[in-house]
């Protein structure tokens, strides 16, 4: 199992240059993939997100591919007479404005086609090995840091499901004597209101019955245990699990949520507080999950 947060970096040289790329992940409930390359490198873009998509399947990823050339020493790096056109028009401005002081050359280079940048020229073809390995190195650490955060998901998560397995046990113990105790209300409302009745009152057996079949709760624990069981084993599976967690989250919701409905009995109804409590809190965690 892994998580949706992770970071991971690689390198690679060609040609006297290197290339560098960095990857990093926020959560996210679909794959979203944000992509920066040098301008050298755009052809390549749909190889990187084939690449890229066969790792990650949730979560919002940056990525940010750099192109270090090696240092040029070609004159014309600066245009003369960019710069002298600027310099003149800062002295006319300071002269209309009435300013003093001198132009430097700090200023002067800061003005616009002052300097010239070369552009980087590369064979994207033989760029891509190397573009391939660094992503490569990158993925590997991204996806190994997902693991180990996702491990400890795991461990935290597997401790809740314990614990909500647990109450699922109580409440199958408690749930038998739920109807004992709507007879036993029965015959004290009868008793307070005057009226004499038999365990065998016909009227009594019929409401028994009737509150037997409309609180009884036995298939919602069985899917509970399901569920849970179902939940437990996806929690060991290195693949992306998340959106099946969820799914199955969704369905304890619903189990727990008619549990508590149909019971009312006092002592199953705080059972059900605390477990919507672990499930919610298990819903936060997985949306850390790819």
């Amino acid at each position: 199992m892994r998580s949706m947060t992770g970071y991971g970096r690689g390198s690679a040289n060609f040609d006297g240059r290197q290339i560098a790329v960095e990857l990093s992940s926020v959560n996210r409930k679909q794959a979203e993939i944000s992509l920066s390359l040098p301008r050298a490198l755009l052809e390549l873009e749909p190889r990187v997100r084939d690449e890229i998509n066969t790792h990650i399947s949730r979560g919002r990823l940056t990525v940010a591919v750099g192109l270090h050339a090696k240092p040029t020493t070609k004159a014309g790096s600066i245009n003369l007479t960019a710069a002298r056109a600027y310099r003149d028009q800062l002295k006319a401005l300071c002269k209309s404005l009435k300013l003093e002081g001198e132009i430097t050359l700090d200023q002067v280079l800061r003005g616009p086609g002052v300097l010239e940048s070369e552009e980087v020229e590369i064979a994207v073809e033989k760029a891509w090995p190397a573009l391939q390995k660094a992503l490569k190195a990158a993925l590997d650490q991204f996806v190994k840091m997902r693991k180990k955060e996702g491990e400890a998901l795991a461990a935290d998560l597997r401790s809740r499901i314990l614990s909500i397995q647990k109450n699922i046990k109580t409440i199958g113990v408690l749930a038998p004597k739920v109807m004992e105790h709507h007879r036993g209300l029965l015959l004290e409302r009868a008793a307070k209101a005057g009226l004499e009745i038999e365990d065998s009152d016909e009227r009594l057996l019929k409401e028994i019955v009737f509150f037997a079949d409309r609180s009884d709760i036995s298939e919602e624990l069985t899917r509970l245990r399901s569920h849970l069981d179902q939940f437990f084993t996806h929690l060991g599976k290195d693949e992306p699990v998340g959106r099946t967690l969820d799914f199955l989250l969704q369905e304890l919701f619903r189990e727990t949520n008619t549990i508590g409905n149909k019971a009312n009995f006092l002592a199953i109804s705080q059972i059900i507080v605390g477990m919507k409590t672990e499930l919610e809190k298990l819903r936060e965690q997985v949306q850390n999950i790819e």
